[in-house]
């Protein structure tokens, strides 16, 4: 159920984003008076799902059975269609061909103005419905817990952040911390550790094994039992949920994270814990399974410790914090993109197709989580689409500011040929996505 419900999300919002990007082309063809053959949702190789035609109008709508994106096929133009028996008639009036180099570049770029104009609506509806919450790195009064990475990177448990090279760590979201440190490729983090500020320098290849090793840092906790399962060795112990333990047999603890180490050393035996109950102190007996756990759940709600900053949005309000966020996810996509082009990084072996785009959709339908994926990818749709690869918008944008600039117009044998380079490109493109995908399914 929770694989349906995932594709369900996926190929929505996907459907969604589609249709706006293409909508984008149609409405500055159309308010260019240039006539568009074909409005498709989906690819219709040689058959459609769905196509209809309305009477005295020049553009058939349907739905195609390859869900592969969407197209706009605009008369007089050299598109994925590859119609180039259209390209050997006399240019019409009607023709994207026949309009100024601005006017197509305008019906170019639409797609992208839609996606992102999407994006901003998307986030300013998001802000005014739910507000929005975050734990600033400046709250997590009791420093960072380290993994493995973390560690040997030189970071400690309990250190807190308070620089990225010479910024501020200060407002940064504390989940954020990580992916910031990627796309800024951080030289130094500086942190304070027993009262002293310590200069920790990133070396070696930090930024590959960062890339995949997400949650290097977690927010120390206090060890508060929230939930004992009913089968839970310690189910009838005695612990109960509220209870704050303060010591492992003779060892005083304070973090949920420090016990796990000492607990380890416990595997199988049944030692005795402190706890602190209604300002009460008691000793409890309990059981370490073999694998070091005591098979509880700590209580893990942030606002439990911690001042989580929140927001709350008028709806007029909700439209410039709109534009913002949206402003702020272009140039943090910007980013992670550049890291893909660099070698070192080996970020493009995270390149991802469908598979990976439907893992961080939830397995529950949840709409807050589902309009902001949407707006993610709408803005990543924009982005990607503005890349200068021929085939793709930003192809043609790149060879319409060369018309612009030198007044000499590609001929269209050349615009051909580049549409089936880019078109070889895309396909090389989704091939190793899928193959990446595949692999990765396979190690899991």
């Amino acid at each position: 159920m929770e694989v349906l419900v995932k594709i369900a999300q996926v190929v929505t919002a996907l459907s969604i984003l589609v249709l706006v990007h293409e909508l984008g082309h149609f409405a500055f063809a159309r308010l260019f008076k240039v006539r568009v053959e074909k409005f498709y949702l989906f690819f219709d190789i040689k058959f459609a799902l769905f196509r209809y035609k309305p009477k005295n109008s020049h553009t058939e709508y349907g739905i195609g059975w390859l869900p592969l994106g969407g197209y706009c096929k605009i008369s007089g133009m050299i598109d994925e269609s590859m119609d180039t028996e259209q390209m050997n008639q006399p240019p019409q009036p009607w023709e994207f061909r026949t309009k100024p180099a601005w006017q197509r570049l305008l019906m170019m770029i639409g797609g992208v103005m839609f996606n992102v104009l999407l994006a901003f609506f998307l986030y300013a509806m998001i802000l005014f419905t739910w507000g929005e919450q975050n734990l600033l790195n400046r709250d997590v009064k009791y420093g960072i817990a380290t993994d493995s990475l973390s560690y040997s990177m030189g970071f400690r448990n309990g250190d807190k952040i308070l620089m990225l090279d010479n910024q501020s760590a200060a407002d940064i979201g504390f989940y954020e911390l990580q992916l910031e440190m990627i796309r800024e490729q951080v030289k130094t983090v500086t942190v304070e550790r027993d009262g002293k500020q310590l200069v920790i320098p990133m070396g070696g290849d930090y930024l590959k094994d960062m890339l995949n090793t997400p949650g290097m840092f977690e927010p120390m906790l206090p060890f508060v039992v929230g939930q004992i399962p009913d089968d839970s060795p310690n189910f009838e112990s005695g612990l109960l949920a509220g209870d704050c333990i303060t010591q492992i047999d003779t060892i005083p603890v304070e973090f949920f994270q420090s016990a796990r180490s000492i607990l380890a050393s416990y595997k199988g035996q049944t030692i005795p814990l402190q706890v602190l109950r209604n300002d009460f102190r008691l000793t409890i007996p309990v059981k370490v399974s073999e694998a070091g756990l005591l098979g509880i759940a700590i209580e893990g709600r942030l606002n439990q410790y911690f001042n989580l900053t929140t927001y709350k949005y008028g709806f007029f309000e909700s439209f410039p914090a709109g534009i913002s966020k949206a402003y702020t996810t272009i140039a943090n996509y910007l980013k992670e993109l550049k890291l893909i082009f660099t070698p070192r990084t080996e970020a493009y072996k995270g390149v991802g197709s469908f598979i990976t785009i439907g893992k961080i959709f939830p397995g529950t339908w949840d709409w807050h989580a589902f309009w902001s994926l949407t707006a993610l990818l709408s803005i990543m749709l924009a982005v990607i689409n503005l890349l200068p690869i021929p085939a793709l918008d930003g192809g043609h944008v790149i060879f319409l500011l060369y018309e612009m600039v030198t007044r000499r117009k590609p001929s269209d044998k050349f615009l051909e040929y580049a549409q089936v380079t880019g078109l070889f490109i895309l396909l090389f493109i989704m091939v190793y996505a899928i193959s990446n995908d595949i692999f990765r399914h396979l190690l899991n």
